[in-house]
């Protein structure tokens, strides 16, 4: 018979392996737009899915049929993302003709294939050539290209990126062969000018921005069918427009809470106004680090005297605080937090209208839920535990999981008539709840072709309150591609579970609060849904579905 400890090893093992592998393949084919990198991929998948499906599912504890289920689940979406990126670049082939080229040297020097400089100098000037012809058509006539907007500006991300891979392969021959020098160096300018005219002129021409808009916010919507599936990923078993009844429904929440709140400032239910006020209670320049460090001392105090989670010694003390560069703030207004924080403040490089936005985006009300957010009980000790307990797991974390995490302690706060709030305390703290709601709403609507990001960033300054600036930031960051389709919807989701789970398993007295909230970290990053089945010994088979209705509608 078979040891339980020899059953979690393996799984365990199975994981930390794929997780490594996986990272040798990502680097020596680097290039996403190639086909021998999504080949490789595939079969890599492919072959694991094959392996782990030969595993005694049924003779695992739950811990390892969890495991299962979670690598499963991993390799069936990759192969699914594998899909739907070579469905996204096959759109943008039309104005890549040359990137098979390119793609080819690239990769014959991750491999260590001889190189020849004369014929290299002979393939650089044929492409050069290819580009050539397509920066005249995308100049001269443009409406013949049959392609989209976002289609297009793909296109161009995919060149820049080639850019850089060519920039890294010239650098690793030049000065090292003579003949390269000699051979290659003017034909390579000549590709990487061109190649930048060329993402530039498609920009211009095809997407819609000026050139020198860096600001300019675009994205790429993914549509419905893709939605579901990500949904699926995530072990959510709704649809997206089940997803916008929440947002809308927990949107509708959030005013009313507001009205409240602005009525006890005397404002009535002119909330907005009430807002208003809370915004323009800011510390003045120099100040902010301070007020920081104290909501960080207070937050850390308060769910230690109430024995509500553990907070490691270490965890408290060895935090670190950074201030956030002006261009960083385009695309986060707000602060970041992780293993330490990043504030968001003015600096003397920003014109007035700017240091007002972010002074006001970022006032005493705003940091006080942001700080508890960004520090302790949220991301900086999620993240002290998952380096420290079942990090191999981490090849799992989701946004509804990392995110929902933070958020849900927002949610705790709020409820928890021990934690002192001032009617301007409650403004600030819904604040952030109703824009969590509002991207909900703006993301999935995006994604579904119902929203423009002009119309995201008029709902966030109409709808929610905020700053033109901050919008645009939040916009910014949402639709540039550098974040998942849902991680948006999974702040005020994930908390949603999270809450969920804890009225059936503490409100119920199954478990104590503390412990509860330290076995949730514990188990480390993944699907909520499978944190129920662990923490509720739900019966799990190796076709396991998601069906927890956690909201009801």
């Amino acid at each position: 018979m078979v040891s339980t400890y020899a059953h979690n090893s393996s799984m365990r093992d199975r994981i930390e392996r794929v997780t490594r592998d996986l990272e040798e393949i990502s680097n020596i084919l680097s290039i996403h737009v190639s086909p021998l990198r999504t080949g490789r991929l595939r079969r890599f998948f492919t072959e694991e899915l094959a392996s782990l499906r030969s595993e005694p599912f049924d003779a695992y504890d739950q811990e390892s049929k969890v495991d299962y289920l979670l690598l499963q689940n991993y390799l069936e979406r990759r192969l699914r993302t594998l899909v739907l990126n070579t469905e996204r670049d096959e759109r943008a082939r039309p104005l890549l003709p040359f990137a098979a080229a390119l793609v080819d040297l690239c990769e014959s020097r991750a491999a260590v294939r001889p190189l020849v400089p004369k014929d290299t100098a002979q393939v650089l000037s044929q492409t050069q050539k290819v580009i050539t012809t397509v920066i005249k058509t995308v100049q001269e006539a443009p409406r013949d290209i049959p392609m989209d907007r976002s289609s297009a500006f793909h296109a161009a991300k995919t060149i820049d990126a080639l850019r850089e891979h060519l920039k890294e392969w010239f650098g690793f021959y030049k000065g090292y062969d003579p003949l390269f020098d000699w051979w290659v160096v003017h034909p390579y300018g000549v590709v990487d000018s061109s190649l930048e005219s060329l993402s530039s002129t498609i920009r211009e021409k095809l997407v819609g921005i000026k050139p020198g808009d860096e600001d300019a916010i675009v994205g790429e919507p993914i549509g419905r069918g893709a939605l579901l599936l990500e949904l699926h990923t995530e072990m959510i078993p709704y649809t997206p427009e089940e997803i916008l009844a929440i947002g809308e429904r927990e949107f509708d929440w959030c005013i009313a809470e507001m009205k409240h709140a602005s009525n006890a400032m005397g404002f009535g239910d002119d909330w907005k106004q009430a807002l208003e006020e809370v915004k323009n209670d800011y510390v003045e320049p120099g100040n902010q680090t301070q007020l920081v460090r104290d909501l960080a001392r207070e937050a850390i105090a308060f769910v230690e005297n109430h024995n509500l989670v553990t907070v490691p010694s270490i965890a408290k003390e060895t935090w670190q605080m950074f201030m956030m560069s002006p261009e960083k703030q385009k695309t986060n207004p707000f602060f970041l937090g992780g293993d330490s924080i990043i504030v968001s403040y003015p600096t003397d490089t920003m014109d007035h209208e700017r240091k007002m936005m972010s002074m006001r985006g970022n006032n005493i009300h705003f940091s006080r839920a942001t700080v508890f957010h960004e520090l302790i009980p949220g991301h900086r000790l999620q993240f002290y535990m998952t380096s420290r307990y079942r990090s191999y797991r981490q090849l799992f974390h989701t946004p509804f999981w990392i995110e929902g995490w933070s958020l849900y302690w927002e949610m705790i706060l709020w409820d928890d008539p021990r934690f002192q709030k001032t009617s301007h305390n409650r403004i600030g703290i819904l604040f952030w709840r109703l824009h969590r709601c509002a991207r909900i709403i703006f993301s999935v609507n995006f994604h579904l072709g119902r929203m423009t990001a002009q119309e995201c960033i008029d709902l966030l300054v109409d709808q929610v309150g905020h700053e033109r600036a901050t919008a645009e930031g939040e916009v910014r960051r949402s639709l540039a591609g550098d974040y998942s389709p849902l991680y948006q919807a999974g702040y005020m989701l994930g908390a949603l579970q999270i809450s969920a789970l804890r009225r059936e398993i503490v409100d119920t007295g199954v478990v104590a609060e503390i412990d509860f909230h330290d076995r949730f970290l514990k188990e480390n990053g993944m699907p909520i849904e499978l944190v129920r089945a662990l923490m509720e010994e739900i019966p799990l088979s190796r076709d396991y579905s998601p069906s927890w209705r956690f909201y009801q509608l």
